[in-house]
């Protein structure tokens, strides 16, 4: 057996966690610069990180954490992020639906 050939089981929390942290890396590289309301964006990406950062993973707290971006979806005044932000905030919802892959 090679190096590395043992892999360890993915289970769905691993797939969602993973996921949504690519969701977060996106969303990151979108409200970069400052626009009005941005304090509120960078608040709530602050308060995510923190959530990944906790071993285990709560599907409730990431709910929350989903229906606490629609809140700073509704306060983002500059209406072009307001869509790039709700983009994201679809692409958070199919990251949290992630299934882990049967082979």
């Amino acid at each position: 057996m090679g190096k590395g050939s043992v892999k360890k089981a993915q289970t769905e929390a691993d797939v969602k966690r993973k996921a949504v942290k690519l969701v977060i890396a996106h969303l990151k590289k979108k409200v970069s610069k400052e626009f009005l309301g941005s304090e509120h964006i960078n608040n709530w990406i602050s308060e995510m990180e923190k959530l990944l950062e906790k071993p285990e993973f709560n599907m409730v707290e990431y709910i929350e954490m989903r229906k606490n971006l629609n809140d700073v979806i509704e306060r983002t005044l500059d209406e072009e992020m307001r869509f790039k932000i709700r983009d994201s905030w679809y692409s958070l919802g199919r990251a949290l639906d992630k299934k882990v892959k049967r082979t």
